[in-house]
């Protein structure tokens, strides 16, 4: 037996409460960090620019938004907008301190974010459900209103857009022009890897605990002592933060420069469609959703043409992206129906069953 609780004894509370209390799941864990930075020295630049990197960057949202829909059971339609606020963060202040490494202010970005998050989630103490998705809504039409219409967030630029300026770490460029898909992926892989890890402490923790007894009945938390209005807004905060980090990769360590309409509602909605595939209340699963929402388009480009090329039949680009929405949308309702834990729960059946039946007790 390859993958099983049994004979792993737990002899003090740090260990019962581990991140990773399986040693087969700390081994698998390691095994992965591994072979991610091992893909970054053998992958290629299609591979890690247009697959990879996107990958890790709309992971990272989902976690974000998973915080405070999986967790915390608020329901979130701004998720684009809190992105943008975090790339016009950035990009202010890496031009107006450029002495200062990007890397910080990446990390500084989420903290407007997620101030603004917080803002927008006061209602939340007073409505949920439909009605704070409305609100949440109106804070992505508002948002995406100043990203348009307030010159000095793109420090008047006649374009109105965000352009990556040249910035490097140790000497080595890692925003610009110059930069290398290597050396792209490297930092988003590290950056995505130590916010998981605490996003993983925070809800295995206290404050994880007060986001789910919120979820499963506010009332009753708040009559075991959780105050609901700060333990919502730190949901809000955390969870912008997290989305605010992530537009800020998205613009200037993947796309190097956007525009407004890059945090329009379509994004809000693609993010939430991967926390719905991926597993509510799942860490894995916003990873197993961003790969399934993103990297599906690329497959299915990849594999049909070559599949009725030999028939003769050409598979053109609009039927590719035909048949992605119909998959979606059949998984969302299939997910939401049958399995609401998403993939990660189909992960997790599946890891059991294949590491566990075939071997006898």
């Amino acid at each position: 037996m390859f993958y099983r609780e049994a004979g792993q004894f737990k002899t003090n509370y740090v260990a019962d409460s581990a991140i990773f209390p399986l040693r087969e799941d700390r081994i698998g864990i390691g095994l992965i960090v591994l072979a991610a930075y091992a893909l970054a020295f053998i992958g290629n630049s299609f591979l890690l620019q247009a697959v990879m990197i996107p990958f890790l960057v709309f992971s990272l949202a989902s976690i974000g938004l998973n915080i405070l829909t999986g967790y915390t059971g608020l329901l979130s339609l701004g998720t684009g907008a809190f992105m943008g606020v975090g790339a016009y963060a950035c990009y202010k202040l890496m031009t107006a301190f450029p002495e200062v490494n990007v890397i910080v202010w990446i990390f500084v970005s989420g903290f407007f974010s997620a101030a603004i998050g917080a803002l927008f989630g006061l209602p939340s103490l007073r409505i949920k459900g439909f009605y704070l998705a409305v609100a949440t809504l109106a804070a992505q039409f508002f948002l995406q209103w100043c990203f348009i219409r307030i010159p000095w967030l793109v420090n008047y630029n006649v374009s109105g857009a965000l352009d990556a300026p040249l910035r490097t770490l140790f000497g080595i460029p890692i925003v610009g022009a110059t930069a290398t898909p290597q050396t792209r992926y490297l930092v988003v892989l590290t950056i995505v890897i130590v916010l998981t890890l605490i996003a993983s402490n925070l809800v295995h923790g206290r404050i994880g605990r007060m986001w789910i007894a919120i979820r499963d009945m506010d009332l009753a938390a708040e009559l075991m002592g959780i105050r609901p209005l700060q333990t919502k807004l730190l949901a809000f905060a955390v969870s912008s933060y997290y989305c605010g980090v992530a537009g800020a990769l998205l613009v200037f360590l993947w796309y190097g420069g956007a525009e407004y309409d890059v945090f329009n509602i379509n994004q809000s909605f693609f993010i939430l469609f991967m926390v719905i595939i991926g597993g509510l209340g799942s860490l894995i699963g916003s990873f197993f959703g961003a790969a399934l929402i993103f990297i599906l388009p690329i497959v299915l480009g990849i594999v049909l043409p070559a599949l009725f090329e030999p028939f003769g039949i050409s598979v053109g680009a609009d039927v590719i992206e035909h048949l992605r929405f119909m998959i979606v949308g059949a998984l969302i309702i299939f997910f939401l129906i049958v399995e609401p834990h998403g993939l990660a729960r189909l992960w997790q059946i599946g890891k059991q069953k294949l590491l566990v039946w075939p071997f006898p007790y």
